[in-house]
């Protein structure tokens, strides 16, 4: 194994600016970006335990919300740097595009490919400590707002090795410092699946909370953990490994009886987002290899298409992850993998591993060639349906329909669209809108569940043919086009009580299942009506949380104070919903996001599948969280 010390320590670039426009570096300066700090120190230790350096890693939020992370691999280097003439781990900490993964023989495969996680965290913290084990020592130093404040200091003997960083966010940078254990945890859940063994625990002592990670099945398990909630079609995962050339390439997919694909692929334990060559050579390769089974063995005859790779996929729930050397990516944002080599390689590995197993599992290949054979029947039907509303001008944007009150203006980028449940409450928005650029859908009764229905089946339900014709992007991956988005904001608006927040949840699933991308590109979002109208004297406050509620009335301490709860929309006459809903300069909207898709498909699952037991399971577990419930 080469030596791992100062030499090995590359510098590219001076640490500049990052306190000055944080937002380039972690994007943004709130709860996404707070979080990010976390998994920035938390990537330096995945990429001890990548290079076999390292099986445990353990993170703390304590109750100040400072972080502590540990590990237990090689310790960062502590002799001086040949050129910087100071101390490698100091150099790592203060300097931008410094650190071991510059220098191959460091790491070969590394996940924090520009270096400057830890030292932007440091910059970004009001302080930052760090405790290395190594070379039979224990050596610390601080720093604040990234500089030193201490030399590194030679401390008590120790036989074993490893890092330890803590860090307390900047308040001057941070407006709010509060960590989530629930974002915390789907990370460092995910990282464990896509690292076999290694063992990780986050100890969050503010919310009381504390769990361990380790999964010695890797992503088997992680197929596992996502299929929970559904029934497979075959007992045990599909799982392919192979190291070829200089890259690790690994897969394991279980076909399931729901209607929804998921695929997840990851370059380097970062989640890539937007796919990329390997996710492209992943969905080729299981195209080729289930039409040529179903051709082999005639299972499609002779005058019948081929399946389509949408048809192949459907019901799949499916992992893909490389490990390969300087991986390119497109993009700053390393969401997109865009190595060409990498396509021709992952589609060569899984297309015979799924060849092999199909051969050694006829019963289980029978199955899923079956499914895909409905699915392409069913993908057809709806072709045909949907060529039928067309020339009905039901899904035809110019041509739209009658409940729709549409603004005036024809610029998608200048309006917004409110969904809104019922006629009592679509009369009020009508009434109290600005016309100029809101528009307003009132909807009667309740959407399909399109958690249990196929695209031919969705399509004949009027709800939705009214939604995709008022919305204009059509539905679906062969129909779906985001240029002809006719509203840049899409706000669902319903009532607060049980009804509003089903019909909430059945637009949600819509959403996310069959158009995600006017979630990724941040276009929907939920209005937020108020809970209460209070009232003392001719004074009057809306009040949109019960924490809100008790402050005021704690200050308003006055017989005459009057409580108001809305129960619905329909309640508030126009002027009052303008006020509190819809009015831009006031108003609070929440913007729907799928940072962690994963958890979302399993919310999804256990809330709209067809699986009973989870669903209570759920309700039994979190019912003790429900505020103003109606029933």
């Amino acid at each position: 194994m080469d030596e791992y010390n100062a030499s090995s320590i590359k510098v590219l670039k001076d640490l500049e600016g990052v306190r000055k426009r944080p937002a380039m570096y972690i994007g943004d300066t709130g709860e996404r970006g707070l979080h990010h700090l976390v998994f920035e120190v938390v990537d330096n230790s995945i990429d001890e335990a990548m290079a076999g350096h390292c099986d445990r890693i353990d993170i703390m939020i304590k109750e100040d919300n400072s972080v502590t992370v540990y590990d237990n691999g090689r310790g960062i280097p502590i002799d001086e740097h040949s050129e910087e003439k100071k101390a490698a781990v100091e150099v790592v900490m203060t300097t931008l595009h410094a650190g071991g993964k510059f220098d191959s023989k460091s790491y070969r495969v590394s996940g924090g490919l520009h270096g400057v996680g830890v030292s932007v965290v440091n910059a970004l913290s009001r302080w930052m400590e760090v405790e290395i084990a190594r070379d039979g020592y224990l050596w610390k130093q601080r720093y604040e707002r990234g500089k030193p404040v201490s030399s590194l200091k030679k401390g008590e003997s120790r036989k074993n090795t490893g890092t330890k960083t803590s860090f307390y966010p900047d308040e001057k940078i941070f407006p709010e410092i509060q960590f989530s254990y629930e974002i915390l945890a789907s990370r460092l859940r995910e990282l464990a699946f896509l690292n076999k063994g290694l063992r990780i625990k986050l100890n969050h002592i503010p919310a009381n909370k504390t769990a361990i990670f380790c999964y010695n099945g890797g992503i088997k398990e992680f197929i596992e953990y996502l299929d929970k909630n559904k029934n497979p079609i075959h007992k045990h995962p599909i799982y392919i490994y192979k190291e070829i050339d200089d890259c690790v390439i690994e897969a394991a997919m279980q076909f399931n009886d729901s209607y929804s694909e998921n695929i997840f692929s990851y370059a380097n334990t970062i989640n890539t987002i937007e796919g990329g060559t390997h996710l492209s050579g992943f969905k080729a390769a299981i195209t080729r290899a289930i039409n040529q089974y179903a051709k082999d063995h005639k299972l499609i005859k002779d005058n019948e298409p081929k399946l389509m790779g949408n048809d192949i996929r459907e019901g799949l729930t499916a992992v893909i992850s490389v490990n390969i050397p300087q991986p390119q990516f497109e993009g700053q944002t390393k969401t997109k993998l865009g190595d060409r080599r990498i396509e021709g390689l992952v589609a060569s590995v899984v297309g015979e591993g799924i060849s092999q197993y199909l051969e050694e599992h006829p019963p289980e290949a029978n199955k899923i060639t079956k499914k895909s054979q409905e699915a392409a029947h069913a993908r057809m039907a709806a072709k045909r349906a949907r060529d039928l509303t067309r020339r009905k001008n039901a899904l035809d944007s110019s041509n739209l329909p009658g409940k729709l009150a549409d603004c005036s203006s024809s610029n998608p980028e200048d309006t917004e669209l409110f969904i809104v449940e019922g006629d009592s409450a679509g009369g009020s928005a009508k009434q109290g809108r600005d016309r100029t650029f809101q528009a307003v859908l009132p909807l009667r009764g309740k959407i399909l569940n399109v958690e249990k229905s196929r695209l031919n089946k969705i399509l004949k339900n009027e709800i939705i043919r009214t939604l995709i014709s008022s919305i204009g992007v059509g539905i679906g991956e062969e129909d779906f086009n985001y240029k002809n988005l006719r509203y840049k904001k899409i706000i669902i608006m319903t009532d607060a009580d049980v009804d509003g927040a089903h019909i909430r949840t059945l637009l949600l699933t819509y959403f996310f299942r069959y158009a995600r991308e006017l979630i990724t590109r941040g276009n929907l979002f939920i209005a937020q009506p108020p809970l209460y109208r209070i009232m003392n004297g001719k004074t009057h406050k809306y009040i949109y949380s019960e924490k809100e509620k008790e402050k005021l009335l704690k200050k308003w301490e006055d017989a005459s104070v009057k409580i108001q709860r809305y129960k619905g929309l329909g309640e508030m006459n126009p002027n009052q919903l303008w006020e509190t809903t819809m009015d831009p300069e006031d108003r609070v909207l929440r913007q729907v996001t799928v940072d962690d898709a994963i958890e979302a498909d399993r919310l999804f699952d256990i809330l709209m599948g067809s699986e009973v037991e989870p669903r209570k399971e759920f309700i039994l577990e979190n019912a003790v969280f429900v505020q103003n419930l109606d029933v």
